[in-house]
């Protein structure tokens, strides 16, 4: 797995690199911001009836004993400003459909009753403490009709507000190639910011994984000084 300070350095690097010609205009400018997380859409299926449990462990709902079905995801990452800082306070929540490729959305699950993982939580939040760290445990996303790339949706919120909807892809999966949502309106910069590595566990008797997601935002509620991003940076 790749250290922070490595992880940092690339986001250093695709943020200049996709800065273009404004490095050679202006030298330094971008030397020391990250690239910013790029915004995705938040689809038909976030919960419309939040489900009692809502902490950051989506395999056991409440007390129960029973797992959900999946492999095993210890999810962990950062939210930070452009700039490295850790933002603390903020809000994210994950959302995704279970194993059987059913999400916690009537829309969804009310006719799919009989397949729907019951013991899968579906969503899960997580508030950043002074770190700016944030941690899940969930299941490995998996492909269903109509989108070939497994993700898991994201969104980070602070101060009442929504700074952030984006989406989780899975590095490397054969269906980041032709899904329309991974490949649309989105150049090939921004699409590999939002890949993670689903990495094995060794110590893990189990089989679970890691995977790490660091979340750059351009602007927070507290951060007046920071310029607000067009939506095509976003």
């Amino acid at each position: 797995m790749m250290r922070d300070n490595e992880i940092l350095s690339r986001r250093v690097f695709l943020g200049t690199c996709a800065a273009g010609a404004a490095l050679f205009t202006t030298r330094g400018l971008f030397a020391e911001q990250l690239a910013l997380t790029p915004s995705r859409t938040e689809g038909p299926f976030y919960p419309d009836r939040l489900p009692l449990d809502t902490d950051n462990d989506l395999i056991i709902v409440n007390d129960g004993i029973t797992p959900a079905v999946g492999e095993i995801t210890h999810l962990t990452g950062r939210i930070l400003s452009e700039t490295g800082s850790p933002i603390r306070n903020a809000t994210i929540e994950i959302w995704q459909c279970d194993a059987n490729q059913v999400y916690l959305h009537t829309g969804d699950s009310d006719g799919k009753r009989d397949q729907q993982d019951k013991n899968f939580q579906g969503f899960g939040r997580f508030t950043t403490g002074s770190t700016g760290e944030y941690y899940f445990r969930t299941i490995k996303p998996v492909p269903y009709p109509g989108r070939p790339a497994p993700h898991i949706h994201i969104k980070v919120k602070k101060g009442g507000r929504e700074l952030l909807t984006t989406q989780l892809n899975i590095a490397g999966h054969p269906g980041n190639e032709v899904d329309g949502v991974v490949l649309g309106g989105i150049g090939v910069f921004d699409r590999e910011l939002l890949m993670a590595e689903f990495k094995p566990i060794k110590e893990s008797k189990i089989g679970e994984l890691a995977a790490h997601f660091d979340l750059i935002l351009g602007r927070t509620p507290d951060e007046s000084a920071f310029k607000p991003k067009s939506s095509s940076s976003r």
